[in-house]
């Protein structure tokens, strides 16, 4: 009934003419304006806002913003920490009708450079310790705090398919691209509600992620606000050992973060005491077997883990009350149209293809700026590709096997990554394992499984366990213990660094 309801006011939502991402994100924290939205918490202190300061604070940023000059449809691009000037500064962007673009801290000056000279934003919003080239137009962050005090701005209401924000991805080709998405991609968020995440207005939603990263600041907050939920977040240099005292002190009942997370929090090997916590989430990249099973039987609690993309967020997934296949992600949340599609059509049952969606999804992106024909290619009709790969069987759960760039091809057999490393991932002495095919000399590609762990293992004790485990032509041919994997801000493991880290000393 409660699922029914919320598609109900969805598709009502829809239909509106005049629209608002920040304050349809806010408007349900109007009935329970001294309900805390944001705790961010450490073992001693909690800095709490409630719905009436945080809204305030979004609203006098509008007003500020606007006061400097800005118009609706200006560019405003973030360069700010991992605080909650982040998300403030967002949506109340947002909020007068601008379009902020969201940006890793860790970016340096000659990567911002470049995204500067091509959007050629209208300002940067500045926090002094994230670089940012000199001589660019800012609005630094104590300018922008004292915004919060002004005056609410009125809500800056339009189509809900017009121009909301931009984010950056990587992509499959490694150079970043930029991608538009409407205001009304905050309604697609809610499928994941009941979709993926179990989500009600009493709830704690706990994210292990920065401010500044995209996942922190959809699942991990607007959507709880989007509820009238509580959102909580570690203080900036939590470590992942100190996330489930956390958990236990502030009551939360949802755990969200990306598989490595977990991992970390693990390493005790302790039974972790999380009395209020009905289940975790997992999103970035795909959890292994093993990191799961630990963390049910240390808490006592499911993960449940989603698929997407920046280009069209989580759509696929499990959820509370809703099995999921050994091996497989979940299946297209309730409302979501999702194939597995070959260049000749849809692909049959259990048979392999690329993931994609439709593009009459709320979700999707309205396409890469200033790049037409890069947004029409990534289209087969009317559908979406992803560039990941899957198979649906026959009930339509999906099983996901990899970036179409990250498939390895073995002796002419297609072989995922993901199969591999969860096999590895279990055995005893390893902690983490990202595996691609590497060049060994001119004309001769393997399977190399590269991984970290306490000391080198034995490399036949290595091929002895994959042996027994995995085909012949799916057995790396190399191992090569590591200090560490290499990751992206979002925690995903960089298979394309590690083979060119490995072809580069060869």
């Amino acid at each position: 009934m409660l699922a029914t309801l919320r598609r109900a006011r969805y598709r009502k939502d829809m239909l509106k003419p005049e629209f608002n991402l920040a304050e349809y994100v806010l408007r349900a924290g109007q009935d329970t304006p001294e309900k805390p939205a944001l705790l961010v918490v450490s073992y001693d202190l909690a800095d709490e806002w409630t719905y009436a300061r945080l809204t305030q604070a979004v609203r006098g940023t509008a007003t500020g913003l606007l006061a400097q000059g800005l118009a609706p449809g200006d560019i405003v691009l973030m360069r700010l920490g991992n605080t909650p000037d982040f998300p403030i500064a967002y949506l109340g962007a947002l909020a007068a009708g601008l379009v902020p673009v969201p940006t890793a801290a860790a970016l340096t000056e000659t990567e911002v450079a470049k995204i500067i000279a091509s959007l050629n934003p209208a300002v940067i919003l500045n926090d002094p310790e994230v670089p940012c080239p000199a001589n660019t137009p800012c609005i630094d962050l104590v300018d922008l705090r004292a915004m919060r005090n002004l005056p609410p701005a009125a809500w800056h209401m339009g189509d809900p398919d017009r121009l909301g924000y931009i984010i950056y991805t990587s992509g499959t080709s490694g150079t970043p691209s930029a991608v538009m998405h409407a205001h009304r991609a905050i309604l697609a968020r809610r499928m994941m509600f009941d979709g993926w995440y179990g989500l009600r207005a009493d709830d704690r939603m706990m994210h292990a992620g920065a401010f500044n990263w995209t996942y922190t600041l959809g699942t991990g907050l607007m959507d709880p606000w989007t509820l009238g939920a509580t959102a909580v977040i570690p203080a900036p240099g939590t470590s992942a050992g100190d996330l489930p005292p956390l958990m236990d002190r502030y009551g939360a009942t949802i755990f969200a973060a990306a598989p490595g997370v977990y991992r970390q929090a693990l390493k005790s090997g302790r039974t972790l005491t999380l009395p209020h916590l009905r289940h975790g989430l997992s999103a970035g990249e795909k959890m292994s077997p093993a990191v799961r099973e630990s963390w049910n039987r240390a808490t006592g609690t499911a993960v449940y883990e989603a698929f997407g993309m920046s280009e069209c967020s989580t759509f696929i997934s499990g959820a509370p009350g809703c099995p999921v296949k050994d091996g497989a992600l979940g299946a297209p949340q309730p409302g979501r149209r999702v194939q597995i599609l070959t260049p000749e059509g849809t692909a049959t049952p259990g048979s392999p293809g690329t993931i994609a969606i439709h593009r009459s999804d709320p979700g999707l992106m309205l396409g890469y700026f200033g790049a037409p024909q890069e947004t029409a290619a990534r289209f087969q009709g009317d559908w979406f590709l992803t560039g990941d790969q899957g198979v649906m069987d026959a009930d339509g759960q999906i099983t996901y096997l990899g970036r179409n760039d990250d498939m390895m091809n073995a002796g002419g057999f297609r072989v995922s990554p993901l199969e591999v490393e969860a096999v590895l991932s279990a055995m005893p002495g390893i902690d983490a394992v990202g595996v691609t095919e590497v060049a060994v000399k001119d004309g001769v590609r393997v399977i190399a499984a590269f991984y970290t762990g306490p000391a080198p293992l034995d490399d036949t004790a290595l091929a002895a366990y994959a042996k027994d485990k995995l085909a012949r032509y799916k057995q790396p041919r190399l191992y090569v213990h590591l200090t560490a994997l290499p990751a992206g801000a979002n925690g995903k493991i960089l298979r394309r660094q590690l083979r060119a880290d490995y072809e580069a000393l060869k």
